[in-house]
């Protein structure tokens, strides 16, 4: 039995369901008037029609219902019964939901209001349904049902104006209980419209069901807010009225008149929207982030709202105590009151606004010309602004009302009201509010701008709008002001539409202003001018830009400081080629003013084209017309030899802050490297790279790369020569000589610009090859096969040891080849310089030597080449025992010998090694085993031979035997030691005195030779005078040399010793109080040979130098 009944109530619950869905699929289809009359037949009578009374419940379950009166019976009794017995009315619900989702904007398809209008009727069943109503937003996850529930509840909320009823109304009467309930539903909207925006393109768009979300919440908080909304929009005569009222509003003197009951509710109403202004900040937001690429005016009055939604939040909402209750309760109705008419423009979806929207924008027009008109911006006794609050708030609806439209509907109300909304939005234009010109300025832009006029006529109506305002526009950049910032960006963006220029005529005018407020306002237009551009995909015409570039630079010589640095930071925006070579003239000003505004405008343009190379080349090639020009100031010229020419180190100073922003030098070293090579004779090419070598070495296979292929086209034309040995140019074309010399040079001097780093990549297949390579196909006389071996060291060899080549361009390689990895240098050159000895070729070993004596320079001393070195110093002195007359080639050649061999000294005195042997005297003999060329040269002076030199023993007289080397031989060796004396440096002089000195003063006294004397006397006065405190150590016995000469050599000594007694006197102090008691045995012997010694010469010098002695 209990089975039965179980199967009889599972039954009956399917049968019902049934049912009720066929009940609802009726009353849904129905035409809503005869849905509308049956309701009314049905709330006339409910007790009568069809004999329903009669007929049970059940009966009706199981037969098919057909008419609107029973079904409207039946379901009355399913949702009392229902409620009666709390149970779920989804099945009521849902299928309307799903009515109001599918039928969504069609005519005739309310049907779903109508029943819940009637079910309202009855307070218990309307409870109930709105609250079943709004837990579904919550229990259900469908996003159809959710889709569907925020159209319903929308069309539910705003039923009491798009409804009109014969029958009572359930949902006005109800209506205050209805938004109760339903404000609970407010977070969970605010959840799904915050959920459902997803990124496309960097932009947030919404979902269709995130809109739904968001125009259901606004619906909600309008309904907040509807005890106030006008009942009837106004009309275009009572516009004032509605402008008074909207600006109690906005100034927080609503008065609303209603009944006490009614009063109650609306300040209920205002607390409840009062509780969700978090969440009212939030769907701004979020209405903002969705609008702003979208419908930039619209977005930005919304942005406004958000602005003014915070502000009542940091103004009101921290008022906790009771006696702060009433100021709390101003701003409670302050956001009611605004918020009613915010509301309504904020609907994402929303078409009848556009059936009235000349009422609105009369009214926001009509408010913002009285409140200008009959308003100062006086502060008032609590700090607010009488007027300021109330125009933000007409310029914020006109914001939100203009920016919502279409291109087609906004074309159409500025053709109409443009004028109008212009001249309205210009007066704001005076007022000292931030946000009163930021708002007009946003709609003053849109509707200049944003029209697109589709006709000539409306074209012309736009573009007269905007000439008839210029004027006006530009009075107001004679101050500096937020309105001249507004004005600045507003005109800027007009001269960039305006295709004739007038209006950037206008404002380049202003620029040579008197006024210095006007010129700065008119260089921020041209600053916004140019960003537009830059972000266009049109430009201005070239002309134009002309005219900019030339006033903008003019504007470097003004008297006020912001303005040229506001110009310097301009002009780098501009075509380089409309400036640089104004601006290149401007820098070698003589106004230093000027002169330094060029210059940091200059930097800016060149680190704005950074990695432009023709940029690069506009400057040089400025740079080489003004050194051509004749207006150059006197001050900012070098003269010399080659005529005037720029002072390149101000450039210097150019060149170092560019090089600074360079990020990839690849882009710009190889067109600069052909520039130079494509203009040979431009020296102000060579002194830029010279200034970024560092960058040009991190990136030397590019150059060398360059140069190579440059240098392999190349020929040498050998009419320029008269004879092959004679090198001497016979050509009457000197301008192709010129050219020709330059074109073989400019390689040279690109290479000479490197650094020493560069020189020592052995890898480098394009500057060495393959090192083993060359070495392996250097051919038996020595020459180097460049064919063969394509790299940048065989072209410079071949360049230094070729038979026809200019002198300049062979010294210059030779120096280029003597930078050469050693390994790679000392092996070829030795072998050079031994096969050019041999036969007997000047050139070549003058070439040789350069190339040695620049390594020895540059590199210093290595042990490691020690062999080859020895094998350079036999082919020297074959040369240095070849006769030669003064001052012919072979002397030439020697004079080469003689300096390599002291630099080869130098190289080796100044090793680490020598310098720290140098403390003790007991070192001496292992200092001169490490420099086995000062050994050989003092030994092939003392005896005409080489031996290994021992520390000698000052003292001992025994004489030393000389070889038959001849003297002139031996007088070289003197002249090394002299010119080593020259070049040694200053950490070098202690080691080269302990390692010379000792031998010299020796070989005075053991020498027989009085021409070898002589010359060893001449060395040690060379040594003191150039070494100086070095010879402390030695000067007694250089003293006793000295006084031994003048008494017993021959002339030529007594003249060194002479020399060397005056060297000695200029000494350090030290030096004298060292000698100071020889100095009176050198008094005495001055003064006989000042007055008995034959040579007139000598005794000259004697008396001066006893002048000297005897002087106080």
């Amino acid at each position: 039995m209990e089975e039965e009944e179980i199967m009889w109530k599972l039954d009956s619950n399917s049968v019902e369901s049934a049912t009720i869905g066929r009940v609802m699929s009726t009353l849904l289809s129905s035409r809503p008037r005869k849905l509308q009359e049956a309701i009314f037949r049905f709330g006339s009578n409910p007790h009568q029609t069809s004999g329903l009374n009669e007929v049970r419940v059940a009966d009706l379950r199981v037969r098919y219902i057909s008419s609107s009166d029973e079904s409207l019976w039946f379901l009355n009794k399913y949702v009392t019964d229902a409620v009666e017995k709390k149970d779920s009315l989804d099945q009521i619900l849902v299928p309307m939901i799903e009515s109001s989702l599918k039928y969504r904007g069609r005519k005739h398809s309310n049907q779903p209001m109508i029943i819940l209008n009637w079910l309202f009727q009855e307070k218990l069943l309307c409870k109930a349904l709105v609250t079943s109503l709004a837990t579904m937003i919550s229990r259900k996850e469908d996003r159809y049902i959710a889709l569907g529930w925020c159209t319903l509840v929308r069309e539910l909320l705003e039923v009491e104006i798009t409804m009109t009823q014969p029958t009572k109304n359930g949902v006005s009467e109800n209506y205050y209980a209805l938004l109760e309930i339903l404000c609970a539903c407010i977070p969970r909207l605010t959840v799904i419209m915050c959920d459902g925006s997803g990124l496309q393109d960097g932009s947030e768009l919404p979902t269709r069901l995130s809109v739904a979300a968001a125009d259901c919440f606004l619906a909600l908080t309008e309904a907040l807010t509807r005890k106030t909304l006008l009942s009837k929009v106004p009309s275009r005569n009572n516009a004032s009225n509605s402008v008074v009222a909207l600006s109690r509003i906005a100034e927080n003197k609503v008065e609303p008149v209603t009944t006490s009951s009614e009063a109650s509710n609306n300040v209920e109403l205002d607390w409840l929207l009062w509780d969700h202004l978090d969440e009212l900040i939030v769907l701004v937001q979020k209405l903002v982030a969705w609008n702003r690429k979208s419908r930039p005016l619209y977005a930005k009055g919304l942005e406004q709202v958000l602005k003014w939604l915070e502000e009542i939040k940091s103004h009101y909402g921290n008022f906790p105590d009771e006696a702060d209750k009433k100021i709390l309760k101003t701003g409670v109705l302050l956001l009611s009151s605004c918020w009613k008419h915010y509301s309504r423009l904020l609907h994402l979806e929303d078409h009848k606004i556009s059936q009235h929207y000349k009422d609105l924008l009369e009214q926001y027009l009509s408010g913002i010309q009285f409140y200008t008109e009959n308003c100062t911006e006086k502060r008032t006794e609590n700090g607010d602004t009488t007027g300021i609050e109330t125009r933000k708030f007409f310029l914020n609806c006109l914001s939100l009302l203009l920016g919502r439209f279409d291109q087609q509907q906004f074309d159409r109300i500025m053709l109409e009201y443009g004028i109008e909304i212009s001249n309205a939005l210009l007066s704001q234009f005076h007022s000292a509010d931030e946000d009163v010109i930021e708002g007009s300025f946003s709609i003053f832009k849109a509707a200049v701008f944003k029209a697109n006029y589709s006709s000539s006529q409306s074209r012309s109506t736009g573009t007269s709008m905007m000439d008839s305002v210029v004027p006006s526009l530009l009075d107001l950049l004679n101050e500096r002001n937020v309105t001249s910032k507004a004005v600045v960006m507003l005109v800027a963006e007009y001269c960039f539409i305006n295709t004739d220029g007038h209006c950037l005529q206008e404002i380049l005018k202003l620029l040579d202003s008197p006024n210095a407020l006007q010129r700065t306002n008119a260089v921020d237009v041209v600053r916004e001018l140019i960003r537009i551009s830059s972000d266009s995909v049109h430009v201005l015409s070239n002309s134009m830009w002309q005219d900019v570039a030339k006033r903008l630079l003019e504007r470097l010589a003004d008297e006020e400081p912001e303005i040229r640095s506001n110009t310097s930071n301009l002009l780098p925006m501009i075509d380089p080629s409309l400036i640089f070579p104004s601006l290149v003239h401007l820098f070698y000003s003589s106004d230093e003013r000027v002169c330094l505004s060029a210059s940091d405008a200059l930097i800016a343009v060149l680190k704005y084209h950074s990695e432009k190379h023709e940029v690069i080349f506009m400057l040089l090639d400025s740079l080489s017309n003004l050194t051509q020009s004749l207006d150059i100031p006197d001050s900012s010229r070098d003269k010399g030899q080659g005529g005037s020419m720029l002072d390149f180190d101000k450039v210097r100073m150019l060149i170092a802050e560019w090089s600074k922003s360079v990020k990839d030098w690849k882009l710009l070293i190889e067109p600069l490297i052909d520039k130079m090579l494509a203009e040979p004779s431009n020296a102000n090419i060579v002194k830029f790279l010279s200034h970024i070598s560092e960058h040009l070495a991190d990136n030397a296979d590019i150059v060398f790369s360059r140069v190579l292929l440059h240098m392999k086209g190349q020929e040498l034309d050998k009419s320029f020569f008269a004879r092959p040995d004679s090198r001497t140019c016979t050509s009457n074309d000197s301008d192709a000589f010129t050219r020709s010399l330059f074109d073989r040079l400019c390689p040279l001097l690109i290479i000479r610009l490197l650094p020493l780093r560069v020189f020592n990549h052995l890898q480098s297949r394009v500057l060495y090859g393959q090192c083993n390579e060359v070495l392996l196909h250097a051919s038996k006389n020595g020459d180097i096969d460049m064919n063969r071996h394509d790299c940048v060291a065989t072209l410079l060899m071949n360049r230094a040891f070729g038979k026809f080549e200019f002198e300049d361009v062979r010294k210059l390689a030779a120096e280029l080849c003597g930078r050469f990895h050693p390994k790679v240098l000392f092996p070829i050159i030795s072998s050079q310089l031994e096969h050019a000895a041999e036969s007997q070729d000047i050139l070549k070993i003058k070439a040789c030597l350069f190339c040695i004596c620049t390594s020895l320079v540059v590199r210093g001393w290595d042990p490691k080449f020690c062999n080859v070195l020895l094998k350079v110093r036999n082919s020297i002195e074959k040369v240095l025992l070849w006769r030669s007359l003064e001052g012919d080639e072979v002397s030439k050649a020697q004079h080469g010998c003689i300096d390599c061999l002291a630099l080869m000294i130098c190289a080796e005195v100044q090793t680490p090694e020598s310098i720290r042997n140098s403390s003790t005297s007991e070192n001496i003999g292992k200092m001169c085993s490490r420099s086995p060329t000062l050994n050989y040269v003092i030994s092939q002076l003392m005896h005409g031979k080489h031996e290994f030199m021992s520390p000698p023993k000052l003292n001992s007289k025994t004489y030393i035997s000389e070889s038959s080397f001849p003297l002139p031989f031996r007088i070289c060796m003197a002249n090394t030691l002299i010119s080593a004396c020259q070049k040694i440096s200053d950490i070098g002089r202690e080691p080269f005195a302990q390692m010379t000195l000792p031998h010299l003063v020796h070989s005075i006294e053991v020498v027989r030779d009085q021409e070898i004397r002589a010359a060893c006397i001449q060395v040690v006065f060379s040594v003191v005078y150039h070494v100086k405190s070095a010879v402390l150590p030695f000067a007694p016995d250089i003293l006793e040399v000295a006084l031994k000469s003048l008494r017993e050599g021959s002339e030529k000594e007594k003249m060194a010793g002479a020399k060397l007694m005056a060297s000695l006197m200029a000494s350090e102090d030290p030096i004298l109080e060292c000698i100071s008691e020889g100095l009176l045995e050198a008094r005495s012997l001055l003064s006989v040979m000042s007055s008995t010694d034959p040579s007139p010469d000598l005794r000259q010098l004697c008396k001066k130098l006893l002048v000297c002695l005897t002087s106080p």
